[in-house]
């Protein structure tokens, strides 16, 4: 009889399981956890998409650079929303390409080969440039940018999520030789 006691007493804490009470408290961290990791979560989705498009913009001036220093000859970015031609209004969220601009005018022009295109940006980005580049930027073979003056061209474009309402943001700056460079940087706002 003994031995049977014992065995119902064992078998009894072998199918304990847990309480309601000790449920709703799991539940309960659970939801404080998730109401502090999705908001931070979030912020990492917007830093990342950020810095990939700023890299975007990077690669193709580092492309238009190089494609200058190649073919001997001028080589610039525009903003573009058909990937053909060179946009007059609107930010470089639109698209950009990179082609050959063989009479130094800063347009993509009929016989002008694209070297690159870039899609639009997601809807709630921005990236605009100063007034240097705020419509294209332009290689000469020895890697400096210039304008279609012949004046050398630097200048900053500014990445920013208009969504966010943060003012967390990407800059490109390119400097007095071409040279661009990625940073990050806060702007008051995102328009």
């Amino acid at each position: 009889m003994n031995t049977s006691l014992h065995t119902f007493a064992s078998s009894r804490r072998a199918q304990r399981g847990i309480t309601l009470i000790e449920l709703m408290i799991v539940l309960v961290i659970a939801g404080i956890l998730m109401g502090t990791a999705v908001p931070s979560f979030m912020g990492v989705i917007r830093s990342t998409k950020l810095t990939n498009s700023a890299n975007d913009l990077f690669a193709s001036l580092t492309l238009a650079r190089s494609e200058a220093a190649k073919r001997h000859d001028r080589v610039a970015l525009c903003k573009s929303a058909d990937g053909k031609t060179c946009a007059v209004t609107g930010g470089w969220e639109q698209g950009w390409i990179v082609f050959h601009d063989a009479n130094d005018n800063g347009k993509r022009e009929e016989g002008e080969q694209v070297v690159s295109r870039v899609d639009p940006l997601p809807k709630d980005m921005r990236l605009s440039g100063n007034l240097n580049v705020s419509k294209y930027v332009s290689y000469a073979p020895t890697g400096e940018t210039k304008l279609a003056s012949g004046a050398f061209q630097a200048g900053t474009i500014t990445l920013c999520n208009a969504a966010s309402g943060k003012e967390d943001a990407r800059q490109i700056v390119l400097n007095s030789v071409g040279r661009p460079r990625v940073q990050r940087a806060r702007v008051s706002s995102c328009l």
